[in-house]
């Protein structure tokens, strides 16, 4: 993880962000800062564009226009910040519905904040996480996209296969020989040329294709 992680919440319980603003710098040794809060979804993007963090936090059951929407708007305003949708509802689709937006992780809230902290701590560090009962969803909703083959050369077979198995930029990049600059372009490439908007949905069309079994995806 980088030495300053600046994470904007957007989320209308008071509770979970007070809790997370003192929890996640003394959990990270100073090194994760939440830097701004709003509990007002359309107020999302004016804030990120304002901070500029590298995460934000988005509750999904929010009043209008809602956390989804609010998702779109940070995901325009902040291209290369992380996107973590949270929420109560154990419905996937709303979860699914997150990640199509642009959330590039989800995060089921259950009970105290502090049972947000370790999964957090795993996506600050470069991981996608999501439940396991979501990664089905997500799966088979891409089974029945059956999206038309796109061919991938040898490298951006192994960089989804990266991306797929959850490895950090850092960790791609020492296995591709290249900088994490260069990682991140390729990625970006990647995720064009697979019509996805997020590491997940990749990780997501790698599973579905067998982590690249064939000769296209």
């Amino acid at each position: 993880m980088s030495t300053s992680v600046r994470i904007v919440i957007v989320d209308d319980h008071p509770l979970v962000v007070s809790r997370l603003e003192l929890l996640l710098p003394e959990m990270t040794d100073g090194r994760a800062t939440v830097v701004a809060s709003t509990g007002d979804a359309s107020a999302a993007e004016s804030l990120v564009r304002h901070w500029v963090p590298d995460l934000v936090l988005i509750d999904l059951r929010m009043p209008p226009p809602g956390g989804i929407r609010a998702i779109a708007g940070v995901r325009l305003a902040a291209p290369r910040a992380r996107i973590v949708a949270m929420s109560g509802d154990d419905d996937p689709a709303l979860a699914v519905e997150a990640l199509q937006a642009g959330a590039e992780a989800f995060l089921p809230r259950t009970g105290e904040p502090e049972r947000l902290l370790q999964p957090l701590l795993s996506i600050l560090d470069g991981w996608a996480v999501m439940p396991a009962e979501l990664l089905s969803a997500v799966l088979g909703s891409a089974r029945r996209a059956r999206p038309a083959p796109v061919e991938l050369d040898e490298r951006e077979r192994t960089l989804l296969q990266l991306i797929a198995a959850g490895a950090t930029t850092a960790e791609i990049a020492g296995r591709l020989h290249v900088s994490e600059r260069t990682v991140k372009r390729l990625t970006a490439t990647l995720l064009r040329k697979l019509r996805v908007s997020s590491r997940t949905e990749a990780a997501a069309l790698a599973g579905r294709a067998g982590i690249l079994g064939g000769t296209g995806v």
